[in-house]
């Protein structure tokens, strides 16, 4: 589970850079949501792998 946060962290990152690099402005706004939604699950992922590893 945690490969899968890694991965969509380095996948926010790209459609960040393009999106907010105004390289593909047009998608500006779904590399936006991409970006916060991914961090979010990188998140989730982490806090339950804290969890599930203490016990």
């Amino acid at each position: 589970m945690l490969q899968y946060a890694l991965i969509f962290l380095i996948v926010a990152v790209v459609a960040g850079v393009l999106g907010f690099g105004g390289i593909a402005g047009a998608s500006a706004g779904i590399a936006q949501i991409l970006f916060f939604l991914f961090l979010l699950f990188l998140v989730i992922s982490l806090v339950m792998h804290l969890v599930r590893g203490r016990g």
